[in-house]
């Protein structure tokens, strides 16, 4: 059985198939019996998310921007969002893998991870704001189990870099984690009252963000 899928060649979309298993953008169809308005108010979004002669000269298909997976029996899964991505030291990071790692062990509820920005640094380093399960509170030995954690399962460049503990996840109105208003407060530790750490290559452990080592990060004294 294979799945329909699109990728992109010199700028052209071009119409394939994908085994099993494997990731494919999926994309619907705009018809006469199927009729997509569009953005209220905004032509140009809109037709940022159409995607012409894909099987056939004048056809319209609708970019979700979403990578499912389809197995033997039919089942689709969402593996990840065009988009959800930043990069750090020259690398691509997916937040959707990084947050299946770091949202595994079983004292941590959800792990929201996004890029924040450091003055002087190239790309973006990596934050996981986590919110735990309840009755569970951060521990330093937590902390240095989910360094180990990390680090047998990411590659060096993916994992996060700061840690920021919530009391809820914060969503949108469509239920989809809110991650803007977090990339702009970035590691601020003067404007977040949430509970902050930063990785620390040298104990083999996540430490308290205070004002000492936020002026070292600041300053490129600290190596991340």
């Amino acid at each position: 059985m294979l799945t329909p899928s699109i990728i992109v060649l010199n700028n052209l979309f071009i119409y394939i198939y994908l085994l099993l298993g494997e990731p494919g953008l999926m994309v619907v169809q705009i018809k006469k019996d199927f009729e997509f308005d569009g953005y209220k108010g905004n032509k140009e979004l809109s037709e940022k998310k159409y995607i012409r002669d894909v099987s056939c000269k004048g056809d319209v298909y609708f970019n979700s921007g979403d990578l499912l997976t389809q197995d033997e029996d039919y089942n689709v899964y969402f593996t990840d969002r065009i988009g959800d991505t930043f990069r750090w030291k020259g690398e691509n990071v997916s937040t959707i893998e990084v947050s299946n790692v770091m949202a595994d062990p079983d004292w941590i509820e959800d792990a929201n991870i996004y890029g924040v920005s450091i003055p002087e640094q190239d790309g973006r380093a990596g934050m996981a704001a986590i919110t735990l399960k309840s009755g569970q509170e951060v521990t330093p030995d937590l902390l240095k189990d989910l360094f180990v954690h990390a680090q047998e399962l990411l590659p060096s460049y993916a994992i996060p870099r700061f840690l920021r503990f919530q009391q809820e996840l914060e969503v949108t109105s469509t239920f989809k984690v809110r991650k803007v208003e977090l990339v702009k407060e970035g590691f601020d530790i003067h404007s977040i009252h949430d509970p902050l750490y930063v990785l620390d290559f040298t104990k083999k452990t996540y430490s308290p963000l205070d004002s000492d080592a936020y002026n070292k990060v600041l300053n490129g004294t600290t190596r991340l």
